[in-house]
């Protein structure tokens, strides 16, 4: 299987997945539309501003996924840019700026959109790895 084909089946359907969500969350912050999942941290006081620069940053996960999803060698920078986003919302669901917000609220609901999103990653990497062992084996 080339570099330059598509993603096996499964894998590809997970990153379109992923498009789909990414385009709602640049929508959700665009509109200022506080949802649970397209807006992480939906109850905590923002600027109308932040969310439309956040909308406008989220389009290139959109743009990441979709090559991924069309390209076999787009995928692993997909998932890095993933990771390194549940790494970075797991380190602001610790932080004292969270905290200070917070008046000593429950992170609970962050930690859990957090792991679905680290669920999400899981099950792009075990896709990606059956898929490269699948392409090596009919080599």
């Amino acid at each position: 299987m080339s570099n330059c084909s598509p993603p096996p089946v499964l894998l590809r359907l997970a990153l379109w997945a992923g498009v789909g969500y990414f385009c709602c969350m640049a929508g959700a912050h665009f509109c200022g539309l506080k949802y649970p999942l397209l807006f992480i941290y939906y109850d905590i006081p923002f600027y109308a501003y932040q969310d439309k620069i956040i909308s406008f940053a989220v389009v290139a996960y959109v743009c990441l996924f979709a090559n991924a999803a069309l390209h076999r060698s787009g995928v692993p920078a997909a998932i890095t840019a993933l990771g390194f986003t549940v790494l970075g919302l797991s380190a602001v669901n610790v932080s004292d700026a969270l905290g200070s917000v917070l008046d000593g609220r429950s992170t609970l609901a962050y930690w859990l959109q957090t792991g679905l999103i680290a669920t999400y990653f899981a099950t792009l990497i075990g896709l990606y790895a059956v898929g490269e062992r699948t392409s090596r084996d009919s080599r």
